[in-house]
């Protein structure tokens, strides 16, 4: 029996489960410690209250014969799909009609399985740093080559993210085949105008090229003159595939709703052919894929209600007055902070020119606050380090305090 040994490229391990390694064996080394876990930006506050009364309605529904549900449409049922498209896409000028919503379980996950139907032979761009999930599933699938020094995998090409650049995402010269684009971005809390996302637009158009478009911090954004979806933008429905999720801004992370965007115009080629994406996904997902629970559903439908929109908002703008304490009190201690305006994430530069891993473990051992190295989200993450606003605001509170003293 063989193994896919694609698997063992990658490098020692994916970036959160080498934080938990590190906390745990702190942990051990020191019992007593009250840890604040500012790192993998997992939620902390209740799920809104209308999501949690739709959702026990349907689960008072599964208990009754004419309510009982077994196995729902693997695209999702029809009445999330058009909420979705009517709040998220419509009402905002784009012309996203139910039929192209896909409701999953996760962003992370369509965004590694989109690969099941895209060709190994595409030339692939993803910015640098970046969200681990981009490069180690195109590393377990076969699409590129070994590490090098810097952490970077050959048959990728990094396009960085740097306060140098104002970590804007610089359009490339060459032809590339698929460009992962995240905004808000994470991690660095940037965000792209509507000028900088024509350009990408433009760009794909040209070359024929699939922008994969991760939009799962799309809530977060304050600013009115940033778009919230790359539909956003003309002609985009023709090089544009969008992910979304309910983890960040209804706190689903552990509750499990997503959906992702594929328009009908989107084609890719097979040889000379013309060949249509969302009929190759709708086949994954029907052939792989039994669809969200009928309760997590109702839960996720309840976000576009009226009472859900009041307690989502609510939930948002606690988290970005979070991410605001983050940015005021470490900018007045002298850090150099990016993001935390239209993103939960505070990027910050590394004090004394240390590396992102001994920062972090001068912070776990001082602080006993947990942040996350940028060297783990790729080479140009290097000397920056990420903290996240989801957790109570007296640990937050908590926290910089006991940074500023150190």
């Amino acid at each position: 029996m063989q193994v896919n040994a694609d698997y063992l490229k990658l490098k020692a391990g994916y970036l959160f489960p080498e934080i938990s390694r590190r906390i745990k064996e702190f942990n051990s080394e020191n019992p007593n410690s009250d840890l604040i876990r500012l790192g993998i930006g997992d939620v902390t506050e209740p799920l809104p209250l209308a999501c949690r009364e739709a959702m026990k309605a349907a689960i008072e529904e599964m208990g009754t014969v004419e309510g009982f549900r077994g196995y729902g449409p693997e695209q999702g049922y029809e009445w999330l799909r058009s909420s979705i498209s009517k709040n998220d896409y419509l009402s905002r000028g784009c012309e996203i009609s139910a039929d192209e919503i896909f409701v999953s379980d996760g962003s992370k996950c369509d965004s590694s399985n989109i690969l099941d139907i895209l060709g190994k032979e595409n030339k692939i761009a993803v910015t640098d740093p970046v969200y681990p999930v981009y490069v180690d599933t195109n590393v377990m699938t076969g699409r590129t080559g070994e590490v090098n020094r810097e952490g970077e995998y050959e048959g990728l090409t990094y396009i960085p993210l740097n306060s140098e650049n104002g970590f804007e995402a610089k359009i490339p010269r060459e032809k590339f085949d698929l460009i992962y684009l995240c905004f808000p971005n994470n991690p660095t809390g940037a965000v792209a105008t509507k000028e900088q996302l024509a350009s990408w637009v433009k760009y794909a158009k040209a070359n024929n090229s699939l922008i994969l478009f991760d939009a799962a911090y799309e809530a977060f954004i304050k600013d009115d003159s940033i778009p919230h979806s790359i539909f956003e933008i003309e002609g985009s429905k023709d090089c544009a595939i969008e992910f979304r999720s309910f983890s960040k801004n209804a706190g689903f992370t552990g509750t499990r709703c997503a959906f992702t965007v594929i328009p009908r115009s989107l084609k890719g080629k097979a040889g000379a052919e013309d060949i249509d994406i969302w009929s190759l996904w709708n086949r994954r997902q029907s052939t792989k894929f039994n669809g969200v629970s009928y309760m997590v559903q109702r839960g996720a439908e309840a976000v576009y209600s009226m009472e859900g929109q009041i307690q989502v908002k609510k939930l948002v703008s606690f988290y970005m007055e979070n991410a605001q304490i983050i940015k005021a009190n470490l900018t007045a201690a002298g850090f150099d902070v990016f993001g935390a305006v239209n993103a939960p994430y505070a990027w910050i530069k590394t004090p004394k020119n240390m590396s992102s891993w001994d920062f972090f473990d001068f912070l776990l051992k001082n602080a006993n606050v947990v942040g996350t190295p940028g060297s783990g989200f790729g080479a140009a993450g290097e000397g920056y380090f990420r903290l996240s606003a989801f957790n109570s605001r007296e640990n937050v509170e908590e926290a910089m305090q006991r940074i500023i003293k150190l």
